[in-house]
């Protein structure tokens, strides 16, 4: 059986597809905006090795459901939440790639009892700044506007779309061959009514209006990875310096040759990576008292 084969199932009426393969400890990997789980197919069947890996398509992307509805944080983060006990497992470690970076927050955050530990990768909700590709589609307009963003012909000629989204401040390379994948994608008009809604709930045209950093002492209690490109010309890499330096117990691997896509451009580096952070850490085991404690003391501070 492929170990990157896309399965599917309903939950609450609408159609999940996702992919699973492997034994062992609990990996769930989530995607960024208008994304797929295809994203992680240069480490997934390797990850399965020692892992049980969960790699959904998000509601709204790839070859889920695009239903009119929630595309908050909190909803991804239930959906993510009810696949997992679906698919019978109780705990993860949860890694977040962009958008899905967030949502690991959010999940975290909301089903503390589900989260083992935490890795982001590039994630979005750590400070404000964004590439101005993504705060531009938030505008008034840029539902009429994307269409010819997405054009098929326009991203077919590998040179237009190089010299446009390189205009728009993409790196050359990775990032900018996954934005304009990512971005076909919004062809299909359910898939972009779902892009625009989950944008507008967290950017506007001055940034990133979530800000998952003031809950960030909460992760002082879950072992903690922060990945990040260092070249990542989608949200800077200072988002993860400045997130590592609030959370002291946190690890932080910037890696040198990447740029918002790690995973992408080191494989390698970033299948190691997980499988020695798995290796050495134990999985967070917060009680409902202690909860309560980490929220009283975090209000008063």
């Amino acid at each position: 059986m492929d170990r990157f084969a896309l399965q599917e199932m309903t939950l609450h009426g609408h159609r999940i597809a996702f992919r699973a393969g492997g034994s062992g400890p609990v990996l769930v990997l989530v995607h960024g905006i208008t994304s797929t789980s295809r994203t992680w197919e240069r480490v997934f069947p390797l990850l399965t090795r020692n892992f049980t890996v969960i790699a959904p398509d998000l509601l709204g992307h790839g070859q889920s459901a695009k239903p009119r509805g929630d595309y908050s944080l909190g909803a991804y983060a239930s959906g993510v939440r009810d696949l997992l006990v679906a698919l019978g497992h109780e705990h993860a470690t949860f890694v977040g790639h962009s958008l899905g970076g967030g949502v690991a927050m959010q999940l975290a955050y909301q089903f503390p009892e589900r989260c083992e530990r935490l890795v982001l990768v590039g994630s979005g909700g750590l400070g404000r700044e964004v590439s101005v590709l993504l705060r531009a589609a938030t505008l008034p307009g840029s539902d009429v506007v994307l269409p010819l963003l997405v054009n098929q012909y326009l991203l077919d000629a590998g040179r237009l779309a190089g010299s446009l989204l390189g205009r728009l401040g993409l790196r050359a390379g990775t990032d900018m061959a996954e934005i304009a994948r990512g971005h076909a994608s919004l062809a299909d008009r359910d898939a972009r009514a779902a892009f625009v809604h989950t944008l507008r709930a967290i950017v506007d045209a001055g940034g990133q209006r979530v800000d998952a950093r003031d809950r960030l002492y909460l992760a002082e209690h879950v072992p903690f990875l922060i990945v990040w490109g260092e070249h990542d010309s989608i949200i800077p890499a200072a988002h993860g310096r400045d997130a590592h330096a609030l959370v002291p117990s946190s690890r932080l691997e910037v890696f040198e040759r990447s740029g918002h896509f790690p995973h992408v451009d080191e494989p390698t580096r970033f299948i190691e990576l997980i499988e020695e952070f798995v290796a050495t850490t134990a999985p967070a085991a917060v009680e409902p008292e202690q909860w309560r404690e980490l929220l009283r003391v975090g209000r008063a501070a």
